[in-house]
């Protein structure tokens, strides 16, 4: 399964970062490609809180929804794609790990699925992804930092 991930060291506290990423509204402040996303049911994030977006993936408008499947707070946060487009993340998460120093480290990954014609595309999906990582890390850092 074609995967890509990117590790970053946050400055903040683990407990910090992990509320930021838990809340998925929040990756409309480090994903230019999210251009609309809503939370359900409303309240605190939970096993089976559902986020549903509308992106924008190399000149193609979808939308998206996913499932959070493993909560643990601090340190573990997984998602699945519940919608059924052309490339998905069969399966994406967030580790979290405390650094002696107060800083966290961070590593995302998705591992992504082709469906029909999107068999023949994930490959290139996953390259492009796995390109951008280093900087989807940083654009992550960069929004948890100033948040």
């Amino acid at each position: 399964m074609p995967r890509f991930e990117a590790t970053v060291d946050i400055d903040r506290p683990v407990a910090e970062v992990f509320a930021f990423l838990a809340d998925g509204e929040n990756d409309r402040k480090f994903s230019p490609r999210v251009q609309d996303i809503a939370k359900s049911p409303a309240g605190p994030t939970a096993v089976g809180t559902v986020f549903r977006s509308t992106v924008k993936d190399a000149g193609m408008t979808t939308r998206r929804e996913f499932r959070i499947s493993e909560l643990a707070a601090p340190t573990r946060i997984r998602w699945n794609e519940l919608s059924s487009n052309l490339v998905t993340a069969r399966e994406g998460g967030y580790d979290l790990e405390p650094l002696s120093d107060g800083r966290t480290r961070v590593r995302i990954f998705n591992e992504l699925e082709g469906h029909g014609v999107g068999k023949l595309l994930v490959g290139f999906a996953a390259g492009a992804a796995r390109k951008d990582a280093p900087a989807f890390g940083q654009r992550i850092k960069a929004a948890v930092e100033a948040s």
